[in-house]
């Protein structure tokens, strides 16, 4: 009597809903190449320096990134090093850098208009001094080969639906395949980014999207 009564009252009850959407992040459906202007400042032999760089790669599915950037210290600093024998008293040396990174970056966290993601780079470039003579003449060091490796973390915000800007923090450790650098490359740094998403980007240009439309994720 009891187990048909149950039964009879279990298919009474509704239907039991959907587990409604994941909505913290939205995953995109395709592919789509990304492009960044990646503005860094470190600390290099205790002063505040910046580094210019340019980063262009892939997103998939609103989650992974990869792709490539390149790096170059904006302005030489001075360095920490003793002139070679030879120069003249009054000469001024400035250390230099460039590298090219790869890089990776996962979104842990985020919606159509704000992220929060972890990049990592893995980089190798090289280093040297160029001395300024009184004289007004310049000479150059030889290039030393170095290994940099970045993890960070950063977040950003799309202002439209193509572009966004960005913040984060994190260290870059150097590694060199001979002689360390007596200069203190190794350090925190700290970046501000402007990205442009290109494929949103062609839509505008081909009249699919406004341009500027402040309100496009309020209804998606």
């Amino acid at each position: 009597m009891f187990l048909p009564l149950l039964a009879g009252a279990l298919a009474a009850l509704p239907a039991r809903a959907d587990s409604p959407p994941d909505t913290t992040f939205v995953r995109e459906r395709h592919r789509r190449p990304v492009f960044q202007i990646d503005q860094r400042f470190s600390i290099i032999n205790g002063k505040v320096a910046g580094i210019n760089g340019l980063r262009g790669g892939i997103e998939w599915r609103g989650r992974w990134r990869a792709g490539l950037g390149f790096y170059r210290l904006s302005g030489g600093l001075r360095t920490r090093q003793p002139l070679p024998e030879g120069l003249p008293a009054g000469t001024r040396d400035e250390v230099r850098f460039r590298y090219v990174a790869g890089y990776g970056e996962y979104v842990f966290i985020g919606n159509r208009r704000w992220e929060l993601s972890a990049p990592l780079q893995v980089g190798v470039g090289y280093y040297y001094t160029r001395f300024f003579l009184p004289n007004g003449d310049s000479q150059r060091s030889g290039r030393k080969v170095l290994y940099l490796v970045e993890p960070s973390v950063a977040a950003h915000y799309r202002i439209f639906r193509w572009v966004g800007i960005g913040a984060g923090t994190g260290y870059r450790q150097v590694f060199a395949s001979g002689q360390q650098p007596e200069d203190q490359i190794s350090g925190y740094i700290f970046f501000a980014r402007a990205k442009l998403f290109l494929g949103d980007l062609y839509k505008v240009v081909r009249g699919h999207e406004r341009l500027l439309n402040p309100d496009w994720g309020s209804d998606e």
